[in-house]
């Protein structure tokens, strides 16, 4: 088969070039290897520009596709074929053009230097114009898929994100999961790798169909969907509010009613922190959608990662609410899961859930205000059901700004109960300075004062 590979001979070559696919798609490993110390990449790369013969285009770029598919991706985007591959979505046979599309999308997807080698080549704009043809399902799907895979990562600022979204604003309404999954992962590549992206994918105007997919009934569908709301939840107080216009909050309260994978419900209290940490209509709407209930609960009973994300929508909205609304979470029985999260060695958790109890507490402190001997209703369910209990053992906690927080919330709200105690211990760790939290003297908006009659 060398032989006929290195002849002049255009019929010998065609026959070889078979021969090494077939064995190639058999999956053996001694034939790439056998190619590649015989240094026959470059001779296929070459093969990719005989146009009078687009049989062999089509067979070397499918040898190539399948090594670019192996741990041997990155020799075939140094051997040459990448230019001609991208030459060839310019082919009039669509048997080449598909195959030109599968192999790149490979090698876009084995990592970041070979993805910038296909970029660098201007593989998008040719790849968009496969979309405007009356594709067959199966071209659709890898053209679909090597898009997604293009826009991994980080897009080069000469890539034109406008006509992408043109395309995936109409392929998100495929009947085809394959496709459908694809150009949702796409939409997360783009908000999350592009500057500006997501203004870019708002302004395709793609929000109330991603909103309408959070009800499709399968997960690799409902994954990249999701994912890709969690990283618009994450723009501005205006993006934000775009998503909760286009109805996503009762969705969210169905999502973490039910039982998804745990992914799921993890990206859902996620959008629903982002939402609870924008202003007070905001944090009123996730109250008003019945979304907070679910979320309590999660705290109550999921696993830590869950807990995390739910902890820090309740410390978000504790944060940012008006009086009624702390209320309405300390209502919906908010406190004792809080308390419990305490008991976690996770710096990040407890630390959270520490801002969330100093928020409520403080509310509390409001709320008695004018009245003779009132107690802080807060501080004293925390008192009578073991989360007192909880925040004394976090003087042990092996992290300074976990232990001067629950320090400051002993010494304001217990000081009674700690006066017949000896001193405190310091931390164990006073070098532990950091969590990836706000600091614990971050400004928090000011909670108007409740009605006499609404302690609870």
């Amino acid at each position: 088969m060398l032989d006929k590979v290195w002849s002049d001979d255009t019929t010998s070559q065609l026959e070889a070039t078979v021969q090494f696919r077939k064995l190639l798609s058999d999956g053996k490993n001694s034939t790439m290897i056998k190619i590649i110390r015989a240094d026959l990449l470059p001779r296929f790369a070459e093969f990719l520009s005989r146009h009078v013969l687009p049989q062999l285009q089509m067979e070397a770029a499918w040898v190539l596709t399948n090594i670019a598919a192996s741990d041997y991706t990155m020799l075939v985007a140094e051997c040459g074929a990448v230019p001609r591959l991208v030459e060839l979505l310019g082919s009039p046979n669509a048997d080449v053009r598909h195959q030109a599309m599968w192999a790149l999308g490979n090698i876009a997807a084995d990592m970041p230097s070979c993805r910038e080698t296909v970029l660098e080549h201007g593989a998008v704009t040719p790849l968009l114009a496969q979309f405007k043809e009356d594709m067959k399902v199966s071209v659709l799907r890898t053209a679909t898929w090597a898009l997604s895979n293009l826009c991994f990562g980080k897009l080069p600022t000469d890539v034109q994100v406008k006509p992408i979204m043109e395309i995936i604003s109409l392929l998100i309404h495929s009947a085809d999961e394959k496709i459908l999954a694809d150009a949702c992962w796409t939409l997360y590549y783009i908000c999350d790798g592009v500057e500006g992206g997501i203004k870019e994918v708002l302004d395709a105007g793609v929000c109330p169909q991603l909103v309408k997919l959070l009800m499709h009934a399968s997960t690799s569908i409902l994954l990249p969907v999701i994912t890709s709301l969690a990283r618009i939840s994450a723009g501005d107080d205006t993006q934000v509010q775009i998503i909760v216009e286009k109805g996503i909050l009762p969705c969210l309260a169905q999502l973490l009613a039910r039982n998804y994978p745990k992914v799921i419900k993890k990206q859902a209290c996620l959008i629903v922190s982002n939402i609870a940490a924008g202003s007070k209509d905001q944090i009123q709407a996730v109250i008003d959608a019945d979304v907070m209930n679910h979320v309590i609960v999660l705290l109550k009973t999921s696993e830590t990662d869950i807990q995390k994300e739910a902890a820090w929508a309740i410390s978000n909205a504790a944060s940012g609410g008006s009086s009624d609304q702390i209320q309405y979470l300390v209502s919906r029985g908010c406190l004792e899961p809080l308390c419990n999260v305490l008991k976690y060695q996770d710096v990040d958790l407890v630390y959270t859930c520490l801002e969330a109890l100093q928020n409520i507490l403080e509310e509390g402190e409001i709320g008695k205000q004018g009245k003779e001997s009132a107690t802080n209703p807060y501080a004293q369910f925390m008192l009578e059901n073991g989360g007192l209990d909880n925040l004394e053992d976090l003087q042990d906690f092996e992290n300074s700004a976990v232990y001067r927080l629950a320090m400051k919330l002993l010494e304001s709200y217990w000081d009674e109960e700690l006066s017949d105690e000896e001193d405190l211990p310091a931390p164990k760790d006073a070098s532990a300075e950091t969590v990836a939290t706000a600091p614990e003297d971050a400004g928090q908006p000011p909670v108007p004062a409740p009605e006499a009659d609404g302690g609870e």
